[in-house]
C-alpha cells in the first residue's frame, strides 16, 4: 500500500507520523495533505535505512543537493564525499546524477551510505549502458528505458526524475518560439533527439501507465521532469515550457488517479518578476502538487557565483510557494562540483529556503532567527556561533580576526552600539 492509499483509507503511517514529529504538526496535517495531493513522502519501500521525507504546502520548504560523477570525472569516494558534505551542510534530499564510471555502482554506494532520501535520472543510466554497448542512445528500445528505471526503484530510490512532458508537440513549440538556448536538460535533450531519430513519441509518454505501475510498486515518486525548462532569462515563460507544463499537469492527475505521489519540477533561468507568475501557474495547472524548482537563477551573468544569483529567485519562489529547492553550486555552468562547492550551494539554497519560509509563515521559522538576535543582544558569541547556519564558517571567520575585547569583535570594537547601550 502506498503513502497516498493509505492516506485515502485514513491511515496514518509511521512515515507520516515521523514527517509531522520533524515539521511539528499533527499527523493528521500529513495525511490529509498526501490525500488532497499538496504533499508527499519521499520513500522508497525498499529503502529502509531512512525516514521519510515530507515535501509539499504547509511545510518547510526542502533542499535538495545534486551530486554525481562525469565522463571526464568519475571517483566514487569523492561522489561518497560529496554526499557526506551535502548531509553535514544540511541538505534534505540528495540527487546522483553520474553520468561517468560505473554509475550502477555509484549509486549503489551512496543509497547504501546516505542518511536522506536519494533521487536519480534514469534516463542517464539508460544512456550509459548504451555506450557500454557501443551503441547511441537514441538506438535504444523503450525496453531498456524501462529497465533502467525499474533497476532504480530494486535499488531503493526513493525518487526519480522522468522527461514525460518532452513531447513531439511540446518540443516542435520549442522549435517555432526560436529559443536562444534550446533544450538544456539533459535528459530532454536525450528525449527529444530520440523522438527525431525514430519518428517515434516519447516512450516515457506513451508508456506512462507503466511507469506508474513500476512507481506503485516500491511507492517511489515520480518527480516530472522539466525536460524543456528554460537555459536563460530570454527564453523564460515561453510557450514550450507552458506546453509541456499543462501535459505534466495532465499526467499528475493520472498518477494522483492510481496513488501514486508525484512532484512538478520548475525553471530554471528566470527573471525576477516571473518568479510569483511561475508558481502561481504551476500550482493550478497541476491541482497543487509540490513544486520543486532549480535555482531559480535571476542573472545569466554571474558564472562562478550561481549559488548567490539561485539563492535570490530560490527565497523568492519559496515565498511564493514552491516547496523544494534545487541547490546550485558556484560551479555551475563551468565544472563539475567539488566538495566544497557542494557545501556552499547547499547552505545558500538552505539560507533560500528559511527566508522564504519566514516570509510565507511557516510553523516555527522564525523561531531560531529570534533566539540568534537574543545572543546577539547579550553579545553571546558561542551562542550566535551555535544558532547560525554554519557554524563552522562562523566560528572559523570570528577567529581570523580575535578582538583584544572577546565581548566585541573587531568591527566596532569599544565602539560597538550593543555594548554601548549595555
Amino acid at each position: 500500500m502506498t503513502q497516498l492509499e493509505a492516506a485515502r483509507k485514513g491511515v496514518v503511517t509511521e512515515e507520516m507520523k515521523n514527517a509531522a514529529l520533524s515539521e511539528g504538526v499533527d499527523p493528521d496535517f500529513i495525511r490529509k495533505g498526501i490525500e488532497d495531493g499538496t504533499v508527499i513522502i519521499t520513500r522508497n519501500t525498499l529503502h529502509r535505512s531512512i525516514q521519510g521525507l515530507a515535501v509539499g504546502r504547509g511545510l518547510r520548504t526542502k533542499v535538495n543537493a545534486n551530486i554525481g560523477s562525469s565522463q571526464d570525472r568519475a571517483d566514487i569516494e569523492e561522489e561518497l564525499a560529496k554526499l557526506r558534505a551535502a548531509i553535514e551542510a544540511g541538505a534534505d534530499a540528495v540527487m546522483d546524477l553520474s553520468t561517468g564510471g560505473d554509475v550502477s555502482a555509484i549509486r549503489k554506494a551512496v543509497m547504501a551510505e546516505s542518511t536522506v532520501p536519494i533521487g536519480t535520472v534514469p534516463i542517464y543510466q539508460a544512456a550509459y549502458d548504451a555506450r557500454r554497448k557501443g551503441k547511441s542512445f537514441v538506438e535504444l528500445d523503450p525496453e531498456e528505458m524501462f529497465d533502467s528505471i525499474e533497476a532504480h526503484a530494486e535499488d531503493g530510490v526513493d525518487f526519480v526524475t522522468v522527461h514525460c512532458g518532452v513531447t513531439r508537440s511540446s518540443v516542435e513549440r520549442v522549435r517555432k518560439e526560436g529559443r536562444i538556448m534550446g533544450i538544456v536538460s539533459r535528459g530532454g535533450a536525450l528525449t527529444a533527439e530520440w523522438m527525431k531519430f525514430n519518428k517515434r513519441e516519447n516512450p516515457l509518454y506513451e508508456g506512462y501507465e507503466r511507469l506508474l505501475k513500476i512507481a506503485i510498486k516500491y511507492d517511489m515518486v515520480l518527480s516530472l521532469g522539466d525536460g524543456l525548462r528554460p537555459g536563460c532569462l530570454a527564453d523564460a515563460t515561453d510557450r514550450g515550457q507552458v506546453h509541456e507544463l499543462i501535459t505534466l499537469g495532465e499526467l499528475a492527475r493520472k498518477a494522483f488517479d492510481e496513488g501514486v505521489q508525484v512532484m512538478i519540477e520548475g525553471p530554471g533561468h528566470v527573471p525576477l518578476d516571473q518568479i510569483e507568475a511561475n508558481i502561481i501557474i504551476q500550482k493550478r495547472l497541476c491541482n497543487g502538487a509540490p513544486f520543486y524548482v532549480l535555482g531559480p537563477l535571476v542573472t545569466d551573468i554571474a558564472p562562478g557565483y550561481d549559488h548567490i544569483t539561485s539563492a535570490i529567485g530560490g527565497a523568492i519562489a519559496a515565498a511564493a510557494g514552491a516547496d523544494f529547492l534545487c541547490y546550485v553550486t558556484p560551479s555551475e555552468h563551468l565544472r563539475l562540483p567539488t566538495i566544497d562547492d557542494v557545501r556552499e550551494g547547499v547552505v545558500a539554497s538552505r539560507i533560500a529556503a528559511h527566508a522564504g519560509d519566514i516570509s510565507k509563515k511557516a510553523r516555527g521559522a522564525m523561531d531560531a532567527d529570534t533566539r540568534l538576535a537574543r545572543a546577539r543582544k547579550a553579545l553571546d558569541w558561542e551562542e550566535q556561533i551555535r544558532l547560525s547556519i554554519d557554524p563552522k564558517r562562523s566560528r572559523a571567520i570570528r577567529e581570523t580576526s580575535p578582538p583584544e575585547d572577546e565581548s566585541v569583535c573587531t568591527m566596532c570594537g569599544s565602539l560597538c552600539a550593543i555594548k554601548i547601550q549595555k
